[in-house]
């Protein structure tokens, strides 16, 4: 099972950019699938989260308004679309999968058991 963020780069501030996550080797239709991010210095932070049946999604505060989590089940992938991207977006984002049943999900790490590699994220001028 192999989970691959992807969609990074370099961006100027205002600017907008689109992540995935896409797994191989199993079914994301049965994980609740969330976004974190690590910037240099800083702890890492939970910044989405999309439900099973993507009928719950959470956003932190930070990212409400700008970013839309979604999913594609049959293309067994999830996506993250960032708008009016700031320089304190600048991080290493993450996408990681969690056996959470229900309709909320939460961007609490213990809550994930498998991570992917990174994709980063650089919003400078």
């Amino acid at each position: 099972f192999q989970l691959q963020a992807s969609g990074g780069g370099l961006v100027q501030p205002g600017g907008s950019l689109r992540l995935s996550c896409a797994a191989s080797g199993r079914s994301l239709n049965i994980y609740t699938i969330a976004w974190f991010r690590q910037a240099p210095g800083k702890e890492r932070e939970g910044v989405s989260c999309i439900t099973t049946t993507a009928i719950g999604t959470r956003y932190a505060d930070s990212v409400k308004g700008r970013f839309t989590i979604s999913r594609d089940n049959a293309k067994n992938t999830v996506y993250l679309q960032m708008h009016s991207l700031k320089s304190e977006d600048t991080a290493v984002y993450y996408c990681a999968t969690g056996p959470i049943p229900g309709d909320v999900c939460h961007t609490l790490p213990f809550l994930y058991d498998y991570w992917g590699q990174g994709t980063l994220v650089t919003v400078s001028s």
